[in-house]
């Protein structure tokens, strides 16, 4: 059970860690300060805030928050974790076959929506400078093992972080360490396969 309720937490947190898109420090109302906060499809992504109170507001992650609504994984993505999500823009959705969004979207389909969005998500906090240094002890690669239950290569290359996916598939990171409460989200621009 309590695995069923991670990987459903996981799975949550990836499509709304996909609401996110740009990176511009953002005022608080009636301060000066930044808390930090990263604009992310047009909304301020504050790290005071879980991964559900940030990605709600997204505009470049429509297609996640609809898979994760789909997968009945909405519930869990204020849970504590911390997770790391690999989050995948609705551009990267758009670049799939034609026709794979809405058979993913299907209720038949649930399952392997699931698995999916699961496979976006590895445990933990990971930043930029923790896979660094996994990169660099792994020798240039580092495996992570992910909610889902099958691995994901990250590496760099002359584009920057790579994720690379079970079928040789490989996203870039596009905006990195968007800090939440319950974790941090890596925006991606492939989805990723398991």
């Amino acid at each position: 059970m309590e695995s069923c309720n991670t990987i459903k937490t996981v799975g949550a947190m990836l499509a709304f860690a996909l609401v996110l898109g740009t990176t511009t420090p953002v005022a608080t109302a009636g301060s000066m300060a930044t808390d930090n906060a990263v604009e992310v499809g047009g909304a301020a992504m504050y790290p005071s805030k879980n991964i559900i109170q940030n990605a709600v507001n997204s505009n470049d992650h429509t297609t996640l928050v609809a898979a994760v609504k789909a997968g009945g994984l909405v519930d869990t993505l204020s849970g504590k974790g911390p997770f790391t999500v690999f989050a995948p823009t609705n551009e990267a959705f758009s670049a799939l076959p034609a026709g794979t969004v809405q058979t993913l979207l299907k209720p038949e389909n649930k399952a392997m929506l699931v698995k999916v969005l699961t496979y976006h998500v590895v445990p933990g906090r990971l930043t930029a400078h923790d896979l660094a240094m996994a990169v660099e002890q792994g020798g240039g690669k580092a495996s992570l093992k992910t909610v889902e239950g099958d691995s994901l290569i990250v590496s760099k290359d002359a584009r920057g972080w790579s994720i690379t996916d079970d079928k040789g598939d490989v996203a870039h990171v596009t905006i990195g360490d968007v800090m939440q409460s319950n974790g941090v989200i890596h925006v991606v621009d492939t989805v990723l396969l398991p």
